[in-house]
């Protein structure tokens, strides 16, 4: 992990030894099972199946989900989860978070609306890393205006049939449960209901995509073409989608801040090292005035960063979160963070060009943390409409 987050940890007393106790275990477990790998995965442009069970045995995958599951629960809180973020960044690889995390949402909707025959059937085996589960929400036709989404779901007799197409889906190449956003009833978010596809239903396909980023986690196109779904995967009640899955949102926009300050952290980091190294006219980088000062400009976003994203955390615990901060906080956190992957590049010069470097790693995924889970004009937007803005 990044030392400016043991330091910052150090200096915060809501930072208790328990969260100490599960950075040393997640650490331990990114230097034996992670770091000697991540360049292979990258490369592989897949992370192995077993890794997701090593995770689940460690209880990186159920850590805050209810003990009745599979998860752990007892004197877990939000702060636990932005420990996690930060030691997975290590390695500096956003895929890493993408591939291993993406179960959260999904399995937070079918905990908030879902049966407990669903609760039962699907939750434990991915918290346990055996089975994996991605959400389908995304299109083709549009992204962040999910109330607009165009798959439908028509049901006829005890199934639903389901025909459409989904995009951009992480691990949607390999997940054995799709929680999916499906129009079942008229236009608006009021007409969405969530369904739980498995795969091998007959009609479901997909074809992996290629990214500028995030290799070592799989991206797909879904398919469905008649798809035929029994009623009692319906999550929820019709119509119920949003409420499922708005709870969510969030802790999902929440977790990518406070992981792209991690990644900032790391390029600053490797930055740093990379000047005190590194001579240029006679003397080392970090003596060159314009380099500290780029040094010291990445230091204060860091700062401001997760000062405001430890305020968001704390409000989301006690149940006061407030939707339009935290889209504000994720939009800072993502310009931060392309502001310091620059900076790094440019400190690091020719060699952040090089694959196998964190920083030329992290520059390349900067979009993928701005643009998931609610790009910035749709953050801004929202942000102003909760605030009030409009009257």
């Amino acid at each position: 992990m990044p030392k400016f987050f043991d330091d910052w940890r150090a200096q915060c007393d809501y930072y208790t030894d328990s969260h100490e106790e599960w950075a040393d275990t997640v650490k331990k477990f990114v230097t034996k099972e992670i770091a000697p790998n991540i360049d292979q995965w990258e490369a592989d442009e897949l992370l192995p199946l077993e890794l997701f069970k090593k995770a689940g045995d460690v209880g990186i995958l159920g850590l805050g989900f209810p003990e009745e599951y599979g998860g752990i629960s007892e004197g877990i809180d939000h702060f636990h989860n932005n420990v996690t973020g930060f030691e997975l960044a290590a390695v500096g690889a956003g895929g890493l978070h993408a591939g291993l995390l993406v179960f959260t949402v999904g399995v937070g909707a079918i905990l908030a609306i879902g049966s407990e025959a669903l609760k039962k059937r699907v939750i434990p085996p991915v918290l346990a890393g055996e089975k994996l589960l991605s959400l389908a929400v995304t299109e083709p036709s549009g992204g962040s205006d999910v109330a607009a989404l165009k798959t439908t779901a028509v049901k006829q007799g005890n199934k639903y049939i389901v025909n459409g197409s989904k995009t951009f889906i992480t691990g949607g190449t390999r997940a054995d449960f799709f929680v999916t956003a499906v129009r079942t009833g008229g236009p608006g978010p009021s007409g969405i209901s969530l369904l739980l596809l498995e795969k091998g239903m007959k009609g479901l396909e997909h074809t992996k995509l290629q990214k500028m980023g995030w290799h070592c986690s799989d991206t797909a196109t879904l398919y469905f073409d008649n798809v035929e779904v029994p009623e009692e995967n319906l999550i929820g009640p019709e119509g119920g989608a949003f409420l499922g899955m708005m709870k969510n949102f969030n802790g999902e926009r929440l977790g990518i801040a406070n992981s792209s300050n991690a990644f900032s952290m790391v390029c600053l980091e490797e930055a740093l090292e990379w000047a005190k190294m590194r001579e240029t006219f006679g003397k080392p980088l970090v003596q060159h005035q314009v380099i500290r000062q780029k040094l010291a400009m990445m230091t204060q976003k860091i700062y401001s960063t997760q000062v405001w994203s430890d305020r968001c955390t704390m409000a989301l615990q006690k149940g006061k979160a407030h939707g339009g901060e935290i889209a504000l906080l994720k939009v800072h956190a993502t310009q931060a963070l392309e502001y310091c992957a620059r900076e790094a590049c440019q400190i690091l010069g020719g060699a952040s060009y090089i694959r196998g470097s964190k920083v030329e790693r992290i520059y390349r995924e900067v979009r993928a943390n701005a643009i998931p889970g609610g790009s910035e004009e749709i953050m801004l937007d929202l942000a102003a409409k909760q605030f009030g803005y409009l009257g």
